[in-house]
This record gives C-alpha cells, sequence and structure tokens, in this order.
C-alpha cells in the first residue's frame, strides 16, 4: 500500500505537470487528443475479458497449498491467452480505424496526421499484452504489487523526462507518443526479469486438467460483461464529448476530471492492496467476521470520500483558475456534479472490491453491461440538452439506479445473508446524509472565503481539513466501526502512534 501510494502521488505530480506543458505549449487540441486516444484504446482493451483477475483469482488456492506444478500451468496459460489477446487488440484497431475522424466534431490541431497517431497508440498498447505480459500475475498474486510501483517509478521517470525534452524543445507530439512505446517495453522486460529473479520455481510449463481451464474459462466469460461495463462507463463521458462537443470541451472535461481521478487513482491503491487479504478472509473467516470488516471498510472509505468530496467542493474553482485559466473554466455546477460522481464511484468500488475478491463474477455478470448501456443511453441524450452536466449526472445516475441497487443484491444474497441488508443500508444512508450536511457547512463557509485564487485556495482546503474531521470525529466518535478502524491503523503502524496503544493490536 505505501509504494502504491507513493507511485500514485508521483503518478499525480508528474503527469500534472506534463498536462500543463502540453496545454500550454501545444494548446488544448492536443490535451483533448491525448484523452480521446486514451479513452478508445481503453475500448480496444475489451479483448482482455479480464483474464488478469481470473487469472490471480486462480493462483491464491494453488500458492496457499504450494503447488508449484498448478501456478506453472496457470502462468502457460495466462501467457497464451494474452499473446491472443494482443492480436485481437491489434486486429480490432485496425477495424476501428476509419471511424476515427467521426470521433472528432472539431479543434484538431491541422498539423497532425490522425491516423498515424492512432496507429502508434494502438500498437503500445497491444504491445503490452505481447512483452512478458503474464509475469504480473505471481507478483500480484503474492501482494508483491510493490514491486510495480518501484519499476513503474524508474520507467516513468525516463518516459516523462523524454516528453519534457520533446514538448519544451521540438513540440512534436509523435515523438511524445514514441516515448509511452518505449517506456512500456522499458516495464514489461523489467518486471519479467525481476518477477523470475524472486520466483526462479515459476515457469509457463505445464498443462492444466481439462476441467480446470473450463472454470476459468467460465470466470473469464462472466468477467467480460463486467469489464465492457467499466470500460463503457470511464471511456463513453469522453468519446462523447469529443463527438459532440469538439476537443476544447473534452480538454475542459478533462481538466476537471483530472483532480478527481488522481484522488481516485489513490484510494484504488488501497483497494488493489487489500484485495488478496479480503479474498483470504472470505476463505478462512466467518460471515461475521467478514460483515464486521465490510462495515469497516464501508466507515473508512465514507470518510476519505467525503472529506475529499468536500474538498472538491471548496477548492476545485479557484484551482483550475490558477492552473488552466478562466477561459479553460465553467460554472460551479459542475463541480457539484463532480463531487457528486467521486463519493458514489468510491462506495460502489468497495463493494466491487469485495465482488471481486469473493469472486462473485458469474452472479454479476449482467450488472456492469446494463449499467453501462444505461449511461451510454442517456450519455447521448442529456448531452444535447445540458453539455457537460448532462454527461456527469448521466453517470452519477445509471450507477445510483442501477448499478449499485443490483450490486448490493448480489453481495447480499451470494456472499452474505439478506438478513445483514437492512442493517448495511441504514450505515450507508446515514453515511450520506452526514456528509451531505458537511458539505453544505463547508459551501456555506468558503462563500465567504474570497481573496486571491491561491490563497482562497489554501484557507478553504484548511478550513476543510479542520472542520470536515471535527465533525466525522464528533458524529462517528461512539460508533464500533470507528474503533475497529483506530485498531486497524494501530497494527498497521506496528504500535508507533502513542494514543492508539489503548486500542489493542487485535
Amino acid at each position: 500500500m505505501l509504494f502504491g501510494v507513493v507511485l500514485k502521488l508521483y503518478q499525480l505530480l508528474i503527469p500534472f505537470v506534463m498536462r500543463t506543458i502540453m496545454l500550454y505549449l501545444m494548446g488544448p487540441g492536443y490535451t483533448g487528443l491525448n484523452s480521446l486516444f486514451v479513452s478508445v484504446l481503453q475500448v480496444l482493451n475489451l479483448a482482455e475479458l479480464g483474464v488478469g483477475s481470473a487469472m490471480v483469482f486462480s493462483m491464491y488456492k494453488p500458492i496457499v497449498e504450494d503447488n508449484e506444478a498448478e501456478i506453472c500451468a496457470l502462468m502457460r496459460l495466462y501467457k497464451i491467452y494474452y499473446r491472443v489477446i494482443g492480436l485481437v487488440v491489434m486486429g480490432a484497431g485496425l477495424v476501428l480505424t476509419p471511424f476515427i475522424p467521426t470521433l472528432i466534431k472539431s479543434d484538431l490541431p491541422a498539423d497532425v496526421n490522425i491516423y498515424v497517431l492512432y496507429f502508434m497508440n494502438l500498437f503500445a498498447t497491444a504491445l503490452t499484452y505481447w512483452l512478458f505480459a503474464y509475469k504480473n500475475s505471481i507478483l500480484t498474486a503474492y501482494q508483491r504489487s510493490d514491486i510495480n510501483s518501484k519499476i513503474t517509478i524508474i520507467t516513468d521517470t525516463i518516459k516523462y523526462a523524454i516528453q519534457i525534452i520533446v514538448l519544451v524543445l521540438f513540440r512534436n507530439y509523435y515523438l511524445y507518443v514514441l516515448a509511452i512505446l518505449f517506456s512500456q517495453v522499458l516495464n514489461n522486460i523489467t518486471t519479467a526479469i525481476i518477477s523470475t529473479k524472486l520466483y526462479p520455481q515459476y515457469k509457463p510449463v505445464g498443462k492444466l486438467p481439462s476441467e480446470e481451464v473450463k472454470v476459468i474459462n467460465k470466470r473469464i466469460k462472466d468477467l467480460f460483461t463486467s469489464k465492457v461495463g467499466s470500460v463503457i462507463i470511464t471511456s463513453a463521458d469522453s468519446i462523447v464529448i469529443s463527438a459532440f462537443l469538439g476537443l476544447k470541451m473534452l480538454t475542459i472535461y478533462q481538466n476537471y476530471y483530472y483532480p478527481i481521478s488522481a484522488v481516485m487513482g489513490v484510494v484504488q491503491i488501497i483497494f488493489a492492496s487489500c484485495t488478496a487479504g479480503i479474498g483470504n478472509s472470505i476463505i478462512v473467516e466467518s460471515q461475521e467476521k467478514n460483515m464486521r470488516d465490510l462495515k469497516k471498510f464501508t466507515f473508512i472509505i465514507a470518510w476519505i470520500a467525503g472529506f475529499c468530496t468536500t474538498c472538491f467542493l471548496a477548492v476545485l474553482q479557484p484551482f483550475m483558475e490558477i492552473w488552466a485559466g478562466k477561459k479553460l473554466m465553467v460554472g460551479y455546477p459542475l463541480v457539484v456534479c463532480m463531487a457528486m460522481y467521486f463519493f458514489i464511484f468510491e462506495i460502489n468500488a468497495l463493494l466491487n472490491l469485495y465482488k471481486d475478491a469473493a469472486g462473485i463474477w458469474h452472479e454479476d455478470r449482467f450488472r456492469p453491461l446494463a449499467t453501462s448501456l444505461a449511461n451510454l443511453f442517456m450519455n447521448i441524450v442529456m448531452v444535447q440538452f445540458w453539455g457537460l452536466y448532462g454527461v456527469i449526472l448521466s453517470t452519477v445516475i445509471s450507477m445510483l439506479i442501477v448499478g449499485m441497487p443490483w450490486l448490493l443484491h448480489n453481495l447480499f444474497t451470494v456472499m452474505f445473508d439478506m438478513k445483514y441488508l437492512k442493517g448495511y443500508l441504514l450505515t450507508l444512508f446515514k453515511y450520506v446524509l452526514v456528509t451531505g450536511v458537511v458539505c453544505i457547512i463547508i459551501v456555506y463557509i468558503c462563500s465567504f472565503i474570497n481573496y486571491h485564487p491561491l490563497m482562497t485556495m489554501v484557507i478553504r482546503l484548511l478550513v476543510c481539513t479542520i472542520v470536515v474531521n471535527i465533525i466525522f470525529l464528533l458524529v462517528y466518535r461512539s460508533s464500533q466501526e470507528f474503533k475497529e478502524s483506530l485498531i486497524l491503523v494501530n497494527k498497521m503502524t506496528k504500535g508507533k502512534v502513542p494514543f492508539l496503544n489503548k486500542y489493542g493490536r487485535e
């Protein structure tokens, strides 16, 4: 978790600098074009079908049993699948080529060849599957994602250094994209070398029984709709904005979304670091223990998400004025929509974490697809009436109306007893209500703090940090989830925080 957070902070600061340089030296058209390619390639990555998640899940049991032969056979199957996936991504990308210009309504830079740039990005994506991608699985299954974090920091540093030189000295977007391809090759090869050194006993050899392959294929098939759903939700917004509103408006949207997604990424590191541990707990612990853990993690995420939501409401506009300038700003209602999206997304992400850790993919296979299709339909309709606001609201509505109720039903019919659902829903409602009241208080207080944008941002952030956490502490201090969270923090810090010692180690 520690190295993941370090990596994420690094990946927030440097890309922020990169985006700023591109925005001022190359213009919003290039920034929007870059965002569009990312979204299109996310759609092409549907070919991955959730193979990685299914393979890592399949490794948990043989790792516990120290079954070396089965792990090697799983790695061989993983290797075969990823080679095929790379070919499928490349093929699908070539088929999509004639339609790329239709995804850009306006603002395409005059000095770029859209097809050349697309092919460069496409090849970089396919290469991620062909070059030892299967080697990552063993590191993930052994909860050594810190190694991936260290490797990524090194390779990203090289990539960003090259890109900054290219933007400042040459202002050449082709060389900028080429640096991405180079760093991806370096990252994959380095990961493969270190993975082999740490776990030399695992090689892609052997063959799984046909029954086991069928089970894995079933998991992959169940994960496909989940993959489709998540990709449509994360990519459709950008593609719809580009197609209906143009690259400049896409740049504005991505500018506002950037700090939101940055914080999401940091929280996601916590989720990723906990997945294997929660998966193990689901197998070896009682349902009551796992339910208490879910409530504890829900409380932690509600506190973190609630605090971040109030900060976005308070400081996002002055931050945008400092960073991008008033010409690339929109009204405050967009900030409200973004903040709502963030809070709902984080609660939904926690529920998805438990779903993935428990392997509830078959029962959940249609939910992500239904949610994403509802989101896409509302995107296309609402963008024509309310522009950017309609795009974000459609995502919020689709998660609230379709996604979360269905996901909760799946969790409390497969993993937990339905008797726990009512209590959990009441707890969720309490967190939402408290967060909503705190947001109103913070917005009211911050309405009186209007100075120079930088001073405004600093003072408002200080107000949020003090007021929000004091209110949360007063409201939650006597709850069981709060006490259990302090016990967890005490264990993570190994008792080095004095005032937490009274909560013990268990």
